[in-house]
């Protein structure tokens, strides 16, 4: 099978040497025909020798690579990658956990599958594609996936509405195969309502999963605030760990009021818990020094580079308000998950923020996101949760 060439500038390929799975639109010196959005083509060098295949598309990322040797990007192909994906989770333990069903299944390019993201959630996978490429291979991957998963899976919704605003083929999110509505998941024993039609990302956050197993440990006998709740995962934790009172707020009265079910469906009439929808920073200002249990979960500050000094004053009168209210004792888990921000911008801003409040801050953990979640050593970026748990004097 021949794809359409895209000739590198001379030297442009050196990245694609380490095994970087992206080419900028500035390292392409020309195109062979007019490749449309998501089409495959051949990468080569000005050497004209072949050096890695992939999805175009039009942007600042030109071409998302799926291989480095010349091969057909088929149903075979596809197979082939979710089996190594599906054989890394159960290599660490989460297929046909006891306590737990919701995992990732394929993380971009921490999979070798730039632009495509799988979370499974008991029966149902949800797909999301962040590219053109895998918006148009989305019925082969869906067939690829129910061969590799076998009877785990009876449904798969896809839901790229929001990721793929751009593409020319208007994506619509639905069933790709089944169609249950049975929505509920099971964290390590706690189940929770999973929003995949309307929720953000695909319906809960995966990746807090074994921080929010961590928070459980530091809450026995604790006042916990957990800002930015969205459906309430360090809420029903915190409870679990035998918190006094438990207060989750959010902007958005939809995720307060899942945020609500899901507490119930753990645990029903626990009067220990109350959910409020305000703003955060507006919570910030007006709350008194109640709460010695804090959790800052803000959704991304910075999308883009561009947005990245904006982003990290936000974390840092954030963080400031956090150790100006918190009891003596507390223990505060931040956490950024902008893509943007390095792991030192991040602590540079909770350090500044620790400062200004002028008491002692010590650092217990350093968090990142879970191994379902991993980050292939030639693409760093693809380390984009970062969170410290401190403890305020």
């Amino acid at each position: 099978m021949t794809y359409k060439r895209v000739y590198l500038k001379p030297g442009k390929e050196e990245s694609l040497k380490r095994f970087h799975p992206w080419i900028f639109s500035g390292a392409i010196h020309y195109i062979e025909g007019e490749p449309e959005e998501g089409e495959l083509v051949d990468v080569y060098t000005s050497q004209k020798e072949f050096i890695a295949l992939g999805h175009f598309q039009v942007g600042s990322i030109t071409v998302r690579i799926l291989s480095f040797k010349q091969e057909e990007v088929n149903l075979d192909f596809w197979v082939r990658k979710l089996e190594a994906a599906y054989a890394l989770r159960k290599s660490i333990g989460l297929v046909d956990h006891p306590s737990n069903n919701t995992y990732r299944v394929v993380n971009g390019e921490g999979d070798t599958l730039s632009g495509l993201i799988i979370d499974i959630y008991a029966k149902t996978a949800v797909m999301q594609a962040h590219s053109p490429g895998m918006h148009l291979n989305r019925m082969d991957i869906a067939k690829a996936l129910s061969l590799v998963m076998g009877d785990s899976i009876e449904n798969i919704y896809y839901k790229s509405e929001t990721t793929l605003q751009n593409a020319d083929a208007g994506p619509e999110n639905g069933f790709l195969k089944g169609g249950s509505t049975d929505n509920i998941a099971q964290e390590y024993g706690l189940k929770f309502h999973v929003d995949w039609l309307k929720g953000q990302k695909t319906g809960f956050f995966i990746d807090q999963r074994e921080n929010r197993a961590l928070l459980e440990k530091y809450a026995k006998g604790r006042s916990v605030l957990n800002m930015f709740c969205y459906t309430g995962g360090f809420s029903f934790y915190a409870m679990r760990g035998g918190a006094q009172l438990v207060h989750s707020v959010d902007s958005s009265a939809k995720a307060v009021d899942l945020t609500n079910k899901n507490v119930e469906l753990n645990f029903p009439g626990d009067s220990r818990h109350t959910a409020y929808a305000e703003d955060a920073f507006k919570y910030l200002d007006k709350m008194e020094d109640q709460y010695d249990l804090i959790i800052l979960d803000p959704p991304a500050f910075a999308k883009h580079r561009e947005a990245l000094r904006n982003a990290l004053q936000g974390y840092r009168k954030l963080n400031a308000k956090a150790f100006e209210k918190i009891k003596p004792g507390g223990i505060l888990f931040t956490f950024s998950c902008s893509q943007v921000v390095t792991k030192d911008n991040f602590r540079t801003a909770v350090f500044t923020a620790a400062a200004m409040s002028g008491r002692n801050v010590r650092i217990l953990h350093q968090l990142t996101q879970p191994a379902d979640h991993p980050v292939s050593i030639y693409h760093p970026e693809g380390e984009y949760l970062k969170g410290l748990v401190l403890y305020v004097e």
